[in-house]
């Protein structure tokens, strides 16, 4: 849909993008601000960091507008803004709801709507678990400067102390940045325009099951109390399966480093075939699983010692969130599929989901 009728109409178009997008803007912060279920993530400061994870989210939503205010005082586009189209597509559900459910929504108008719920949801989810990251990193990095461990014993508790906690956010700080970034930003000069969001209702709960507040009932269904840190008994098995956690964690970023700008739930920007994208078709979820089922390994044996059913319970646990894994999978390569055939392609060279010549 185009602008009509001159520069008047064009600025009124503007004018209205501007509101629509100032209005979802607004609602997304202020519903991370007070929500009861954001307590956690946006209350601390982190020791080191100056600003609390609620500062940061004012700062960048003040950020935002400013930045809303100056795109559309000098954009030049005569399409009309997404949240703009995501007003629309609410005005009509409202409106005839029977025969928006029957018909469906025009393209652009549903395109809007799914991409603007999309941002509000992960975008200040991202930027407070990035706050998160970036304290633990800077607190544990320093604890571990301040105790310049020299003998083996002394680099052992290090690692148990801070080393280990300081590697794990370290790698997720790489990862929740390229995410925090992607859902922020998109401009064609970075070829991370989003083609299309999952439109199924399986996609979008099989994704945010997996995160606050969300991830809460998800426990409550399936467990997961599963601490990323398991302790054992002997040191060298210690040090070992912790270091291989840690490797898993390292190709769980790496497949964000791969993904670049494009880092995003639920949606087409465009297949990556690059890094671990080149051997397997969903690197982070194996990875990431492989490293929680390790993580298990203490309570299992602790189970062991009451009776199969504790054990039973806890490997069905884990067996619950692999199988809510796989389910984004297929729920993904559904919706790439919809799209165009380049991930056909894509699947024609790498031919494995999971495992290289396995699965």
């Amino acid at each position: 849909m185009r602008a009509e009728g001159g520069d008047e109409n064009l600025g009124w178009l503007h004018a209205r993008g501007l509101l629509a997008s100032l209005a979802f803007t607004t609602i997304a912060f202020l519903a991370y601000r007070y929500s009861p279920h954001t307590v956690r993530l946006r209350g601390t400061t982190h020791g080191i960091l100056p600003v609390s994870g609620e500062q940061l989210l004012v700062c960048v939503y003040w950020l935002y507008v400013i930045t809303l205010l100056a795109y559309y005082r000098w954009t030049t586009s005569t399409e009309p803004a997404r949240a703009l189209l995501a007003i629309r597509a609410l005005l009509r559900l409202a409106r005839s709801p029977l025969r928006a459910a029957r018909d469906g929504l025009p393209q652009a108008e549903r395109l809007g709507l799914l991409i603007t719920l999309l941002k509000m949801f992960f975008a200040p989810l991202m930027l407070l678990s990035l706050h998160g990251a970036v304290g633990s990193v800077l607190n544990n990095g320093l604890a571990l400067a301040r105790l310049a461990p020299a003998s083996p014993d002394e680099l052992f508790y290090a690692f148990n102390a801070y080393g280990f906690t300081f590697l794990y956010q370290l790698i997720l700080l790489v990862d929740v940045g390229l995410f925090t970034f992607g859902y922020l930003v998109e401009h064609p000069s970075l070829r991370n325009g989003i083609r299309s969001v999952d439109a199924t209702l399986v996609g979008w709960i099989a994704a945010i099951a997996c995160y606050p507040p969300f991830n809460g009932i998800t426990v409550k269904i399936l467990g997961g109390n599963v601490n990323d840190f398991p302790q054992f008994l002997n040191p060298i098995v210690h040090l070992l399966i912790n270091g291989m956690i840690l490797a898993l964690m390292v190709i769980y970023a790496s497949a964000s480093v791969a993904l670049k700008w494009k880092a995003s739930n639920l949606t087409h920007r465009g297949i990556v075939a690059e890094g671990p994208y080149r051997y397997v078709r969903h690197p982070a979820y194996v990875s990431k699983n492989i490293a929680w089922w390790l993580a298990t390994l203490p309570a299992v044996s602790v189970a062991a010692t009451q009776s199969w059913w504790a054990v039973f319970l806890i490997i069905g646990s884990s067996a619950g969130w692999a199988s809510l894994y796989v389910l984004r999978a297929l729920t993904e390569e559904d919706h790439l599929r919809s799209v165009d055939q380049d991930y056909d392609r894509y699947c024609d060279v790498v031919r494995y989901r999971f495992i290289p010549g396995v699965y």
